[in-house]
């Protein structure tokens, strides 16, 4: 199964780890094998679609600009707490999303192919304009205010 210009079907399989911690021993699950679906499927993978919408380009901007650009599987839970991929997405809001309905979420770096694919979806489709709600603060004062009045001397 090919790739197009917005979706790339991948084979996700997970393991599952025990981890021990003093006397607790916790389970996580990680992400075992992710190859794109023109590879032969590893044991026990699952065929999970990376989809890409256009009116998620402003996360994936902003996903693509971070240190450390992320992939996001989102499983579902199987009632012997097995997880199963599910979804991949590039966008942080879905992932959050997610964990906020309890659905699991695993985060892994994302493969710089993936992110070129990402990025030349951007391109064909048009950059948008991201908002700075952080920066409404500073706008509205039209930088003004005590750190920014270089005659005031509180000293």
């Amino acid at each position: 199964m090919q790739h197009t210009t917005s979706v790339w079907p991948m084979y996700v399989s997970l393991r599952k780890v025990e981890k021990q911690t003093g006397r607790w021993t916790s389970v996580q699950w990680e992400i075992e094998h992710l190859l794109p679906a023109t590879h032969e499927a590893p044991k026990d993978a699952t065929l999970v679609l990376l989809e890409l919408h256009k009116d998620e380009r402003a996360s994936y901007r902003i996903n693509l600009d971070m240190d450390n650009a992320m992939l996001y599987l989102v499983c579902d839970e199987m009632a012997d707490g097995t997880w199963v991929p599910a979804l991949l997405s590039a966008d942080q809001n879905v992932a959050a999303g997610c964990l906020e309905g309890n659905t699991p979420v695993i985060n892994m770096l994302m493969p710089k192919a993936i992110a070129c694919w990402i990025e030349a979806f951007i391109t064909q489709y048009g950059e948008v304009e991201i908002a700075a709600y952080r920066r409404k603060h500073v706008d509205g004062r039209n930088n003004q205010g005590p750190s920014r009045d270089p005659l005031r001397s509180d000293t």
